[in-house]
């Protein structure tokens, strides 16, 4: 107990006194007790401090991404089945990454238990966008493909590399004209397990 304090609790307990504890006695002593009780209680929060939780992984932004999309379009659903592209890089249309491939996988799986029914389809040279003006360009191969799986949609995909973050813009298109059904951007944390898949490039 510090000395000021100690020296206003002497009184009290002075046999010159008759009562030794008086009502301001009774006063100290309960305003000394609720600081040590708020003093204990500031200390053992700073020891306990809680961290952070850690940020949500690929899977977790995928099907979360996937909620996004059918609850913006409850009918997205109507436009069964569908089938996945890889997704690609944005500085390099025609190069995607094992962390495109399974960011594909991961989405379409995600859409598949919301309802979406998904037909595996390992699609090469599936899409492509055209720059200059920015617009979703179908080749061939796909219209063939989706004749092929009578496919309503297609699941399609891009990202690009921050210095701390993935970014992923995914979306479902209506495979007669190209038309958005449903989108979603999310961001992953660029660990080292992400720079790790990442450093698979390669061709489709």
């Amino acid at each position: 107990m510090p000395s000021t304090a100690l020296s206003l609790f002497l009184p009290c307990f002075s046999r010159r006194r008759p009562g030794a504890f008086s009502t301001a006695c009774r006063l100290l002593l309960t305003a000394l007790l609720l600081a040590g009780l708020a003093g204990c209680s500031t200390f053992g929060n700073s020891n306990n401090q809680q961290k952070p939780p850690p940020e949500p992984d690929l899977s977790e932004l995928a099907h979360q991404a996937a909620q996004q999309m059918i609850a913006s379009n409850p009918d997205l659903t109507r436009y069964s089945p569908m089938i996945a592209a890889t997704f690609v890089s944005i500085d390099n249309l025609s190069q995607s990454s094992t962390f495109g491939r399974i960011s594909s996988e991961i989405m379409a799986s995600a859409l598949a238990q919301q309802g979406m029914q998904v037909r595996e389809v390992k699609m090469r040279d599936s899409m492509f966008i055209e720059e200059s003006v920015g617009e979703l360009i179908l080749s061939r191969q796909v219209q063939r493909l989706t004749a092929q799986h009578n496919a309503r949609s297609i699941l399609m995909g891009t990202y690009a590399q921050g210095q701390d973050y993935l970014y992923v813009s995914t979306r479902v298109v209506r495979s007669g004209d190209a038309m958005v059904l449903g989108s979603a951007d999310f961001r992953v944390k660029l660990d080292n397990n992400m720079r790790s898949l990442l450093e698979g490039q390669g061709g489709w």
